[in-house]
């Protein structure tokens, strides 16, 4: 089994009901003693970030649902760290953060390879023991991540291809109906 480290990703059980996780894959940016936190990278907010964010000109620009906790920030993800300063290195090629009017201003200008960044409303987090706890219950299955997955542009293949990623055995998950009482 995968330990919990920044740069893990935890898969939905294909069973889980809770509806702010469901079938929703989020790559871990921090774990220690304090608890957990990450974003849902596969699960598509319903506004852009022109419509969130004034200063914002350049339109279209998708946010990602990161998750119910404090839904009236945004965070991001990135692969640009030498135009994006003051990020934090999560993995090798996945930087979580930056200055933000630095951010800004390069969209507006059209200078961001809008491939190598997401933009997140909310975050996932856990409290001390929470997140183990939820392992422990099969809520979540870890997974090592990869930059190409975690920026992966075609949301509802994310789950599936996260699954297949770890081989035969779980690759017949991702098939697996939402209600299997409908199977």
């Amino acid at each position: 089994m995968v330990s919990l480290a920044p740069g893990i990703l935890l898969i939905a059980d294909p069973f889980l009901k809770d509806p702010n996780f469901a079938r929703t894959v989020i790559f871990l940016c921090e774990n220690d003693e304090k608890g957990s936190f990450g974003f849902v990278i596969n699960r598509l907010f319903d506004q852009t970030l022109d419509a969130l964010i004034p200063d914002v000109i350049y339109p279209g620009i998708p946010v990602h649902y990161g998750g119910p906790v404090q839904v009236d920030t945004i965070h991001f993800l990135h692969q640009m760290p030498d135009q994006i300063p003051g990020g934090l290195q999560v993995v090798p090629g996945v930087y979580w953060g930056g200055r933000f009017d630095d951010v800004v201003e390069l969209l507006n200008k059209g200078a961001l390879d809008l491939q190598k960044i997401k933009f997140f409303i909310g975050y996932s987090g856990w409290t001390t023991g929470q997140l183990e706890e939820e392992l422990r219950e099969k809520s979540w299955i870890p997974s090592e991540s990869t930059p190409a997955l975690v920026f992966e542009s075609r949301e509802q293949q994310i789950w599936q291809q996260a699954l297949r990623n770890l081989g035969s055995n779980f690759a017949m998950m991702a098939n697996f109906p939402i209600d299997p009482s409908l199977n």
